[in-house]
C-alpha cells in the first residue's frame, strides 16, 4: 500500500506556478500585455512634440524687432498710411466750407477733381499693398489703372485751376488767384513728367517705386496748405522735401559701409529728383509770391 502512494505521488503532474496565479495577478499581466502601455507613450510623445513645437513658436515670437528688415519690407506702405492721413487731415479743415455746404456753390469740376485726387491716395495705399503681400501680377495689371488715371489728374488739375482762379476772382472778389496758378501749374507738372518715367522704368522696381513715391508726395502741398501755418508762411515745399528725404534716409539705413560711402550709393532717382524738384519749388514761389511783370501777362491770358 505505502509503494502504491509513494508511485502515485511521484506521477502526480506538478501544477507550474506562472500556469495558476490569483486573479490580481492575471489582471496585471493582462493589463501590461494590452495596447494600453503604448498609448501612453503616444501621447507623452506627442506632448513632447508639442512641447517643442510650443517652445519654437515662443522662440520666433521672442525675435527682437528688426528695424532695417521693417524698413525694407514696410516703408512705402507705411508712407502711404501717412500720405493718406495727411490727406484726411488737412482737407477736413476747409471741405464742409469749400465743397460741401459752402455760401456759393463750388463749380462742379472741383468734384471731379477731389474724386480723382482721393482715387490716387487709394490707388497708392492699394499698390503699396499688393507689392508687400506679393502680388505683383495684380500690382502690374492695376498700375495701368492708375497711368490713366494720372493722365486724367493732370487734364484736370490744369482745368480744375484756370476754373477756380477766375472763380475766386470774379465770384467771390479775393486777389492774388492769377498768381497763385503757379503752384497747381508746377504741380501738375512735376507730377506727370515723374509718373511718366516711372511707367518708362516699370521694369526696373528701384527706379519705378522712388519715382511713385516722389510723384504722391508732390501732390500734398494741396492738405499741407489747408494749415494757416503752413500756407502762410509758404512752408509746404518743404514739408514735401522732407517727406521725400525720408526715403533717402531709408535707403542711406539700410546701405552698408561707412558714412561716405553710404552718401556715394544714393539711388539716382533722390540724387537728380531732389535738386531739380527744389528748384522747380523756389521759381515757382517767387512767381507766387512776387509775381513779376511776365508772369502778370501770361496769367492775365489765362484769365481771359
Amino acid at each position: 500500500m505505502k509503494c502504491i502512494l509513494a508511485w502515485a505521488k511521484q506521477t502526480k503532474p506538478e501544477q507550474s506556478p506562472n500556469k495558476i496565479k490569483p486573479d490580481k495577478q492575471r489582471r496585471q499581466n493582462i493589463h501590461m500585455e494590452t495596447p494600453a502601455f503604448s498609448v501612453n507613450a503616444e501621447h507623452v510623445n506627442a506632448g513632447h512634440v508639442t512641447e517643442e513645437r510650443i517652445g519654437s513658436a515662443a522662440s520666433r515670437k521672442a525675435t527682437p524687432f528688426a528695424p532695417k528688415m521693417f524698413l525694407q519690407r514696410y516703408f512705402y506702405f507705411v508712407m502711404s498710411l501717412l500720405l493718406a492721413t495727411l490727406v484726411v487731415s488737412g482737407f477736413q479743415r476747409t471741405v464742409n466750407a469749400n465743397l460741401f455746404h459752402p455760401a456759393i456753390p463750388r463749380p462742379m469740376i472741383l468734384w471731379f477733381h477731389a474724386a480723382a485726387f482721393a482715387a490716387w491716395i487709394l490707388f497708392f495705399i492699394a499698390q503699396s499693398t499688393l507689392v508687400r503681400i506679393r502680388k505683383v501680377a495684380w500690382h502690374r495689371v492695376i498700375g495701368w489703372f492708375g497711368a490713366g488715371l494720372a493722365a486724367v489728374m493732370v487734364l484736370l488739375g490744369v482745368t480744375t485751376a484756370i476754373v477756380m482762379a477766375r472763380f475766386d476772382t470774379f465770384r467771390l472778389h479775393q486777389t492774388g488767384a492769377d498768381a497763385f496758378l503757379s503752384v497747381p501749374f508746377y504741380d501738375m507738372i512735376t507730377f506727370g513728367t515723374l509718373v511718366g518715367l516711372a511707367i518708362l522704368w516699370r521694369k526696373r522696381p528701384e527706379f519705378h517705386r522712388r519715382l511713385i513715391f516722389i510723384a504722391t508726395c508732390g501732390l500734398m502741398d494741396a492738405p499741407l496748405g489747408r494749415f494757416d501755418l503752413i500756407f502762410d508762411n509758404s512752408l509746404f515745399y518743404l514739408c514735401i522735401d522732407l517727406m521725400i528725404l525720408l526715403g533717402v534716409a531709408r535707403d542711406f539705413y539700410l546701405e552698408r559701409g561707412s558714412l561716405v560711402e553710404k552718401a556715394q550709393r544714393v539711388h539716382k532717382v533722390y540724387l537728380y529728383a531732389l535738386p531739380l524738384l527744389i528748384v522747380g519749388q523756389s521759381l515757382t514761389l517767387y512767381l507766387w509770391r512776387h509775381n513779376p511783370a511776365w508772369w502778370q501777362e501770361i496769367t492775365h491770358v489765362i484769365m481771359g
